[in-house]
């Protein structure tokens, strides 16, 4: 069981623009990201505590380093700067997503659902990008994939 090529880049570009919509809101424009994060559907990060501006930005330069990742892990075959980068946003992930589990009183049903919701997205994308990656039938043109050819060795 794996991944083709194209099923990895998939997961991979979606993490792309998500660490580049919190990353690049949060270190260009911290004191927006705090009051309006994640837009429309609330103020997430302002129901949490005071604003400070150091740590707002470090999660926005966090974010943009799991984006530059992200793409480059998606510019190879190999299974292994995929496997890397699917890692680091675990990493990431599950502890933020823990942490926000655990402090969803004060916040609407619908903003503590959503937060949830949005805040585990990354861990999904993630986690099959632990598989290994599997050939797609159009990269063996002979379609005899690994058999004998005659004339060859």
């Amino acid at each position: 069981m794996g991944m083709t090529l194209t099923a990895r880049r998939i997961p991979l570009w979606i993490l792309v623009l998500l660490g580049l919509y919190v990353g690049l809101w949060a270190l260009l424009f911290p004191a927006s990201f705090y009051e309006s994060f994640p837009g429309p559907l609330g103020a997430w990060v302002a129901a949490d505590g005071p604003y400070n501006e150091h740590l707002v930005r470090d999660v926005g330069a966090f974010n943009l380093g799991l984006a530059v990742a992200s793409a480059a892990a998606s510019r190879y075959r190999e299974r292994g700067p995929g496997l890397v980068v699917a890692m680091a946003w675990i990493v990431y992930s599950v502890p933020h997503l823990g942490y926000h589990l655990h402090h969803l009183a004060g916040l609407p049903v619908v903003d503590a659902v959503a937060q949830v919701i949005a805040l585990s997205v990354t861990a999904v994308l993630a986690v099959p990008l632990l598989l290994p990656v599997r050939e797609s039938p159009s990269a063996d043109p002979t379609g005899v994939r690994g058999a004998f050819v005659a004339g060859t060795r």
